[in-house]
């Protein structure tokens, strides 16, 4: 690696951070801790924020100034009077993988004014979570650039992102789920007593309504009749242009954190029980009155069904480096769902994702670690793949 001989051979790390998405100060919470956590004999860190305009920051402190809110006036050109609209936002150039010359090596991504370039690092931590960071778009930049990154690729990420996908995939899959309905933004307001009526009637109530693309619960509510059930789906409207609803079921909520690439393993699971009625946004970040427990309480054979289940999901997603397996257990059957899988979990003081696998006995610093030995593994892995034909004509 290029890192291995610059300055103590120490490995360069980007943490990216912010965002557009929903959850912009989430990230910022988990990057923080991300950042705290690098051994600084190891590695040089990079901090790189994302305004939520979409403007890049990597010279001064970028944390800071996301921090204070003054992201938007810090990035503008001197000259302009008024924020570009995301399109235009300044973004810095990639360098290629550990400077070696890439495809995008010297190039400006996006028009733009840029204050200072990409650093030239080893290998990417995105720590985006929600949209514009967890559901594949940054990773396809960064594979477009050649660069090392932790995490799922293009693919496992969209495909963890969006719940309606993520659910049939694992339908496909033979893997458990509760039953849903799925729709579109415009179909609900196009005629909302129609849906209401068959999402009534399908899977009664309660029910949990989502957007099809946010995480860490934003947009989430639960409906007990009918007037919930329109005001939940007319708030996640807001949110995302495509909806689902969900059966609600008597259930314990138990996750299992996942960590690999081809051959991936499950930590001993745990159990959240919500201060809330559900596990939603304030139970997760504000409250801090949620218990976790740790490990859940299960029998050994629920435990080793849980674990299977999560890296089968995983691997169903096509996922690699990380993920936290959400899943069900019905009070009433005994019966396991998997509920979801997040591809970039939390990692603030109160996430579940480190305390599950510190207490499967790999501690925080060192998940952090393997982590990035995981990313550059897939990567060296996939630059030794042949991208064109050699039979091909060139120009």
């Amino acid at each position: 690696m290029g890192g291995e001989g610059h300055g103590k051979g120490k490995l360069r790390v980007a943490v990216v951070f912010g965002g557009r998405s929903g959850e912009h100060e989430v990230s910022l919470v988990s990057a923080a801790s991300v950042m705290r956590a690098l051994d600084k004999g190891r590695y040089e860190v990079y901090p790189v924020g994302i305004t939520r305009g979409g403007r890049w920051l990597t010279a001064g402190d970028p944390m800071l100034t996301l921090q204070s809110g003054q992201g938007e006036a810090a990035s503008l050109p001197a000259q302009a009077g008024t924020p570009a609209p995301p399109a235009q936002a300044g973004m810095p150039e990639l360098p290629a993988q550990a400077g070696v010359p890439g495809p995008l090596a010297g190039r400006e991504l996006v028009p733009g004014t840029r204050e200072a370039g990409f650093p030239e690092v080893d290998v990417v931590f995105p720590v985006l979570h929600g949209t514009y960071g967890e559901d594949g778009t940054i990773q396809g930049l960064l594979e477009m650039a050649d660069m090392a990154y932790v995490g799922a690729g293009v693919l496992g990420s969209a495909l963890g992102m969006d719940k309606i996908a993520m659910k049939d995939v694992f339908v496909a899959r033979g893997l458990p789920v509760v039953d849903y309905v799925a729709l579109s933004a415009r179909e609900w307001r196009a005629d909302p007593a129609r849906w209401a009526a068959a999402i009534e009637g399908r899977l009664g109530y309660p029910c949990f309504v989502k957007p099809a693309n946010l995480g860490s619960s934003v947009g989430i509510s639960k409906a007990h009749n009918r007037e919930e059930l329109v005001r939940g789906l007319d708030e996640a409207a807001v949110y995302d242009r495509r909806l689902v609803v969900e059966q609600g079921i008597d259930a314990r909520e138990i996750e299992v954190s996942v960590l690999g690439n081809d051959e991936p393993e499950a930590s001993l699971p745990g159990e959240v029980v919500p201060c809330n009625e559900f596990y939603d946004y304030a139970a997760k970040y504000l409250d801090g009155e949620s218990q976790l427990l740790i490990p859940a309480p299960l029998s050994e054979e629920q435990t080793r069904a849980v674990r299977e289940l999560a890296v089968r999901a995983f691997q169903a997603l096509d996922c690699a480096g990380m993920a936290r397996a959400d899943f069900l257990l019905c009070r009433r059957t005994g019966r396991l769902y998997i509920s979801e899988l997040n591809t970039i979990p939390g990692f603030t003081s109160i996430s579940m994702y480190p305390k599950l696998w510190e207490a499967s006995g790999l501690p925080y610093p060192r998940l952090i670690d393997r982590l990035i030995e995981l990313a550059i593994e897939r990567h060296e892995e996939r630059r030794r793949l042949r991208s064109e034909y050699p039979g091909a004509r060139s120009g």
